[in-house]
């Protein structure tokens, strides 16, 4: 919705700019989307008055135009216009004046005439996008007046956009109302008086289906001047609103459609074929729109307006061709207003590729109690501005029932406790009052009846909500509510299970017992505890870990083609020794097939040891300690993709790939495990907030030749040992070797990253880390910097 200031300052004082007014909308829920000038910057131009027109001696196109504009004597001025005579006002641009564009009009001569300024179309002041000659203003204004003044150019638009559920905005009356309520101040509507019937002449409706359109009313005009210029005032207030200007008689109906939210229509009375009926379309009829350039097959979903010899508009969409108002011919008009259920016409626009003014507003609901006040206006200003009779209204059908009539109770303690700040009883009064609802006091409180307009007050909630956008969302209480129980941070075993949860693990639950051959595959130096009395063969011992349960989990799965897995166990394993049987909290995990659902881009990579090294080094976070991986040998696991799980350098699990011979006895695909003291991951620590230093990184590469036996994890942890202060983090990020490195080495690039807490970093801080980190390896692993 585009609102002209000025226009809305008819309706109600406005002291605020247009900044604060935008302000003031949005923070009620009416945002502002844009805010721009209701015409283009230009200066020295004023009202001219065209004295008398020659010829131009040597132009048979040109005219020298004689123009009072303010000046002790007329201008001269050459204009090749097809449209100026003598006795016109137009604008005209005198010597020094600038138009947009930074066009500066000077002192010239046309074909050996001086001109002494020029006269101008609406395009070239910006007010148009087309024009066939000069700009008509109106005879009454005087001559010499600064245009921008006489036609209140220095007005400011604010487009708004609403909500579905504001579709009482769609309308100057509607926005009114709403500021008024906003700002406090009173509305005053302009006088729209019934018009005296001063013709017989009536229009049959027939209704069939009520439903659909519950209300309808047409009125036929007789004796029109098709032809009349619509006035400047109202062309103004339909530009800024974004229409263009067509005719009287459909400017007319725009306008009004514009200042109350109602839609209208015009059809040409002689072209119609009484009665007027509002019925659904028929299988195989076709309807061509305004314009004549799109012809829609109707359907039985579709309401249409219709004659005896077929359908005239597509009902609360568009017009048709062939009833439209012709300016050069049309003389009767019938005169329509009606009321659409929503539901009615939900869809319908778009289903033919079309959104017009009137389907967004009737889509979300208008104001049924708006067609006869909506006929009346329009009647008025047709009458105004076209000459001629009216006849009476036929009006058929009645005003819906409506939420309206259903009382809402509002108590002031419910106010309270949702908005978290007492009203005044005044304050609540004056706000509902200003929105147009009719109030009660009750013992409870207030007992409320919304306006019509309003189809989205149907509870106590929605009052409320009224109650705050007009009070001022930013005048209420920031009030942090308060907790029932004690929140404390997720810990322990549920905050692991989530974890893994949240990247795509699910959890299982196998059995504690396994066969034997299964146990001695997977823990060949353990000796299971046997069962007295098995169940079976396949659940005859204790199980001595949880691989087992995962690997069979896995192929099962696998057989049925789920072979991207993420599974994970937390459960007991059962170890004898010399004390007795150890029963041992272990949390296990599996990885399988890729890394990320199949997609377009690129090939899907598949899972590798580092994934699951990941997730360890991710359930691992909080232990205390250092953790670490040392390459170490698992009888179920892949020679060379194996690792002991370290922590403060005790081992507490496992982490690497099936190995291939266990692959093809459980008849599964490569699968990557890990295997971790549920007792050492479970129970550490809540993570704990560190302040954050307000002073930036600095960051150091190091690339280091070692020994090929060196592995990186010990370098990186010989650097941890240094301790250094300012050494935030240490990021391995290439390993090379080949030319320029003997076999038997390889290089580490090495990301050091400094940050202090108290002081920005500079270069002797920076040199004394690199400088320690580099002896010490040196000394520690006869490391040297690569060349």
């Amino acid at each position: 919705m585009r609102i002209s200031v000025q226009w809305l300052q008819e309706w109600l004082q406005i002291d605020e700019t247009p900044e604060q007014l935008g302000h003031r909308l949005t923070m009620a829920g009416l945002e502002l989307d844009a805010m721009e000038a209701a015409a283009p910057a230009f200066s020295g131009v004023r009202v001219g008055h065209v004295v008398a027109v020659d010829p131009h001696p040597d132009a048979d196109r040109l005219r020298v135009c004689r123009v009072e504009a303010g000046e002790a004597e007329p201008l001269t001025i050459v204009c090749g216009a097809p449209n100026v005579h003598e006795g016109m006002r137009a604008p005209v641009a005198v010597i020094g004046a600038v138009l947009p564009g930074d066009f500066r009009i000077k002192r010239s001569k046309l074909r050996g005439v001086a001109s002494e300024g020029m006269l101008c179309s609406a395009r070239e002041l910006g007010l148009a996008d087309d024009a066939e000659g000069l700009m008509s203003l109106p005879a009454t204004l005087e001559a010499g007046q600064d245009l921008r003044e006489a036609l209140g150019l220095d007005d400011t638009i604010l487009e708004v956009d609403l909500t579905p559920n504001r579709a009482d905005c769609l309308g100057m009356r509607g926005i009114a109302r709403e500021c008024s309520a906003l700002l406090d101040r009173p509305l005053h509507a302009p006088a729209m008086p019934a018009v005296d019937v001063a013709s017989d002449a009536r229009v049959s409706v027939i209704i069939e289906n009520p439903e659909a359109c519950p209300l309808y009313a047409a009125r036929v005009l007789e004796g029109l001047d098709a032809k009349a210029a619509t006035p400047l005032w109202m062309t103004e207030r339909l530009r800024r609103a974004g229409v263009r200007p067509l005719s009287a008689i459909v400017d007319v109906t725009n306008y009004v459609m514009l200042e109350l939210g109602q839609p209208l229509h015009a059809f040409d009375a002689d072209r119609t074929g009484a009665p007027i009926q509002v019925r659904q379309g028929k299988q195989g009829e076709t309807l061509t729109l305004l314009g004549g350039d799109q012809t829609v097959k109707l359907s039985p979903q579709d309401l249409v307006i219709a004659g005896d010899d077929g359908p005239l508009a597509l009902a609360g969409v568009m017009g048709g061709a062939a009833s439209a108002v012709d300016a050069s011919s049309t003389t009767r008009v019938i005169l329509e207003c009606a009321h659409f259920a929503p539901r009615a016409l939900a869809g319908r626009a778009r289903a033919h590729g079309l959104h017009t003014d009137a389907s967004h507003r009737f889509e979300r609901g208008v104001d049924p109690t708006l067609v006869p006040q909506a006929v009346e206006r329009a009647t008025q200003l047709l009458l105004e501005l076209c000459g001629g009779q009216c006849g009476p209204v036929e009006q058929v059908g009645a005003t819906p029932a409506s939420h309206a009539e259903q009382a809402i109770v509002l108590r002031p303690d419910r106010v309270q406790r949702l908005l978290g700040v007492t009203l005044e009883a005044s304050e609540v009064e004056r706000i509902l009052e200003a929105l147009d609802c009719r109030i009660e006091t009750s013992a409870s409180g207030w007992s409320v009846r919304a306006p019509r307009a309003r189809f989205d007050l149907e509870r106590e909630e929605d009052l409320i909500e009224e109650l705050a956008r007009v009070h001022g969302y930013d005048a209420l209480p920031q009030t942090l509510p308060k907790p029932v129980a004690p929140v404390t941070p997720e810990s322990g075993l549920p905050s692991l299970r989530n974890g893994l949860a949240r990247q795509g693990f699910h959890e299982v639950i196998s059995f504690s017992f396994i066969a034997r051959e299964a146990a001695s595959a997977f823990y060949p130096d353990v000796e299971p505890l046997a069962l007295a009395n098995p169940i079976s063969s396949d659940l005859a011992v204790m199980r001595p870990g949880l691989w087992p349960g995962l690997v069979t989990t896995a192929a099962y799965n696998q057989a049925r083609q789920q072979s991207d897995l993420r599974l994970f166990e937390h459960g007991l394993r059962f170890v004898p020794d010399a004390s007795g049987l150890r029963q041992e909290p272990r949390l296990a995990g599996l990885l399988g097939g890729r890394v990320a659902p199949e997609a377009w881009e690129g090939e899907a990579k598949k899972v590798d040891f580092f994934d699951a090294k990941g997730t360890v080094e991710g359930l691992c976070a909080r232990v205390t300690g250092p953790l670490g991986f040392r390459a170490e040998r698992h009888p179920a696991l892949h020679d060379g993709q194996s690792a002991r799980v370290l922590v403060d350098g005790q081992p507490i699990g496992w982490v690497g790939r099936l190995h291939p011979a266990l692959c093809e006895r459980f008849d599964v695909e490569p699968v990557y495990l890990f295997d971790l003291d549920a007792t050492a991951v479970v129970h550490a620590p809540v993570a704990q907030f560190s302040p954050l230093s307000p002073y930036p990184s600095i960051r150091r590469d190091l690339a280091l030749v070692v020994a090929e036996s060196v592995a990186a994890g010990d370098v990186l942890a010989a650097i941890d040992e240094l301790g250094l202060e300012i050494l935030q983090d240490v990021r391995l990020f290439d390993v090379y070797q080949g030319k320029g490195l003997n076999p038997d080495e390889k290089s580490l690039a090495l990301g050091l990253i400094l940050r202090a807490f108290d002081r920005t970093l500079g270069e002797q801080d920076v040199a004394g880390v690199t400088d320690a980190v580099v002896q010490h390896l040196q000394a520690r692993f006869n490391a040297t910097l690569r060349q």
